[in-house]
């Protein structure tokens, strides 16, 4: 996929206003650490992530949507007015029904000749959400769209350290490392036609590829069931995600660097989606980009699912990482696997 008329007009975000770190998380768990002989930091050793945020509890995802999408708004060229499309894209939402981006329709004053709807795909749905935008929009069906996202990981998290001290076992312990890394926040990215937007981020391209042989490596749930047919619980095999997930990664980076015809120095710059350390460390060396290329913001966010890579490029703009003229690509991922790679002139 290739564009010549969208461009990325602004970002807004919101951070959830609790800092847990891990070390809270793991004298939580101490009966556990003390049973299978760990020494509390393993966490944030294992992942690097130091620290996550939470929304208070029995916050609504429509609400964090909203004010991340009044700041994208407040910061665009284009108004509420504008837009033709709105997608949801978080895996966390207020009910099964109706869309949660109805909510955040309605709280933005988006016109009612709009397509308003959600759209899921693990820590896909922000990109995939901008890919339908960017393509309503090179189609002529909409001038301009935004894309909203909130999630959520107190409850999952919770639930998760119920489980371990529970079980007690190292085999449970390390399919609830990764869930215990995900954190909370909110984001919003306007998209709109490059007549309207003249000093946005251009929308080059994206290539997307998929790996579903692998979609039982990493599962949250129950089903969505009426009713569901348990307790939410979240398992990763974390080893298993990494060695395929790296293996689609390099498969897609090639095909889409093919596609943007970048030069052999470019990108520029890259935004990865923020899983942790080890992710980070295997995924550049695997596509060989230099560290120094890449921003990361896991080590004090978490793990935000969809929201995480689109509030780590707005946080890498406002501190002049990414610089206007720079190749940028955001490289995301999501279980299942799914692939999808999108290509930027800053």
């Amino acid at each position: 996929m290739r564009y010549e008329n969208v461009n990325i007009d602004a970002f807004g975000y919101e951070l959830a206003p609790n800092v847990v770190e891990s070390d809270a998380l793991e004298r939580r768990l101490g009966p556990l650490y003390e049973q299978l002989h760990l020494q509390r930091g393993q966490l944030e050793t294992l992942t690097g992530v130091r620290e996550r945020r939470y929304w208070d509890e029995n916050s609504r995802m429509s609400d964090g949507a909203v004010a991340a999408g009044r700041k994208a708004l407040e910061g665009a060229r284009v108004s509420a007015a504008d837009i033709g499309v709105l997608v949801y894209g978080g895996v966390c939402r207020d009910n099964l029904e109706p869309a949660t981006a109805c909510a955040v329709a309605h709280a933005l004053e988006i016109p009612p000749d709009a397509q308003v709807y959600d759209l899921s795909n693990a820590c896909l749905g922000v990109l995939n959400g901008m890919v339908h935008v960017a393509n309503a929009i090179e189609l002529g069906h909409a001038r301009a769209g935004i894309v909203v996202s909130c999630e959520s990981a107190r409850q999952i998290v919770d639930t998760t350290i119920q489980r371990l001290l529970s079980e007690r076992n190292m085999e449970s312990f390390k399919h609830g490392i990764a869930t215990l890394t995900g954190g909370s926040g909110a984001v919003a990215v306007v998209l709109t036609h490059r007549s309207m937007s003249g000093g946005g981020h251009r929308l080059l391209g994206a290539t997307a590829r998929n790996a579903t042989e692998h979609h039982r490596l990493c599962r949250w749930g129950p089903d969505t069931g009426i009713p569901a047919s348990g307790l939410h619980t979240m398992e990763t095999d974390s080893v298993g995600v990494l060695r395929h997930g790296v293996v689609l990664g390099v498969e897609t980076y090639r095909d889409f660097r093919r596609l943007m015809r970048w030069s052999e120095n470019e990108p520029d710059k890259i935004i990865c989606h923020q899983v942790g350390a080890a992710h980070q460390r295997t995924i550049l060396d695997a596509i060989g980009v230099a560290p120094e290329k890449d921003f990361v913001t896991y080590p004090y966010l978490g793990n935000i699912g969809t929201v995480s890579l689109p509030i780590t490029a707005a946080i890498a703009s406002e501190r002049g990482f990414l610089e206007t003229g720079d190749a940028v690509g955001f490289l995301g991922i999501g279980s299942g696997l799914n692939c999808l790679m999108l290509g930027i002139q800053w």
